[in-house]
């Protein structure tokens, strides 16, 4: 596992959008894993940027997000389909076929979710999972007591995890209970992580994490069992890391070869 802090979240959204045109340049047909959520906007406002100002092309691109709120609509702006069309898809040069989200609206959600992983299978699975952490500990919506080798599945959402999300709902009381989402063993198939994380409110989940016990009780921390896992924090979600001096100094440090910057 490796752990960069960065001075803002938007550095650290600039370092990642930058990690992964880099695997686009090097394989224009890579598939990507994405995310929702207020962590990852800044990273695709980036990418677009690059897309429209420096010529990156999402042409050849497959993508999976991680997970979908059953019993919503994917015109439902609510709806993890709409936020990924309002703030990416639709202003990149993706083929909307290249792009796939669970489907929770489907009345055999069982079925959906066999569905998902055979499509991300036959795709070659996914080279880059773009994630970030709940307060509690989330990866994914895979709660804690999530199993480690989880896979694709129905899910009830923890209060903690509806009150992060009530206010793209108008209020707790709106939040869907159920959604599909990638299980940790799905995470854990991808050939390369990117988590961020931003902000104080994520440093105790951050912490548990990096430097814990690898624990159903905090999801995330199965990824300091996969091979190539790259945290990337700002400083307010890294204050609790006892190591960070350590993270920095490896960074600082690393071989020419091995840069991102």
């Amino acid at each position: 596992m490796e752990v960069i802090i960065k001075d803002c979240a938007e550095n650290a959204s600039n370092l990642a959008a930058k990690i992964i045109s880099g695997f686009i340049k090097k394989k224009p047909d890579t598939v990507l894993g994405l995310a929702t959520g207020s962590t990852p906007l800044l990273v695709y406002k980036e990418l677009i940027r690059l897309h429209k100002n420096e010529g990156l092309s999402f042409r050849n691109v497959t993508t999976f997000n991680l997970d979908e709120y059953a019993g919503l609509s994917p015109e439902n702006p609510s709806s993890f389909s709409s936020y990924m069309k309002d703030n990416f898809f639709r202003h990149i040069d993706i083929p909307s076929l290249s792009t796939h989200i669970p489907d929770g609206y489907t009345k055999d959600l069982q079925s959906s979710c066999e569905e998902y992983e055979k499509k991300i299978a036959a795709s070659g699975g996914i080279d880059l999972q773009l994630l970030g952490i709940g307060e509690d500990g989330h990866l994914a919506f895979n709660e804690p007591s999530s199993s480690l080798a989880s896979r694709t599945r129905i899910k009830t959402l923890s209060e903690v995890t509806i009150k992060a999300n009530a206010s793209a709902f108008g209020g707790a009381d709106k939040v869907p209970r159920h959604v599909i989402t990638m299980g940790t063993g799905n995470i854990l198939e991808s050939k390369y992580c990117l988590l961020l994380a931003f902000g104080a409110k994520k440093a105790s989940a951050v912490k548990n994490m990096v430097e814990g016990a690898v624990s159903a009780s905090c999801p995330a921390s199965a990824l300091q069992l996969h091979r190539h896992a790259v945290i990337i924090l700002d400083k307010p979600a890294a204050e609790l890391l006892q190591n960070k001096d350590y993270y920095n100094y490896v960074y600082q440090n690393k071989p020419d070869w091995q840069r991102y910057e």
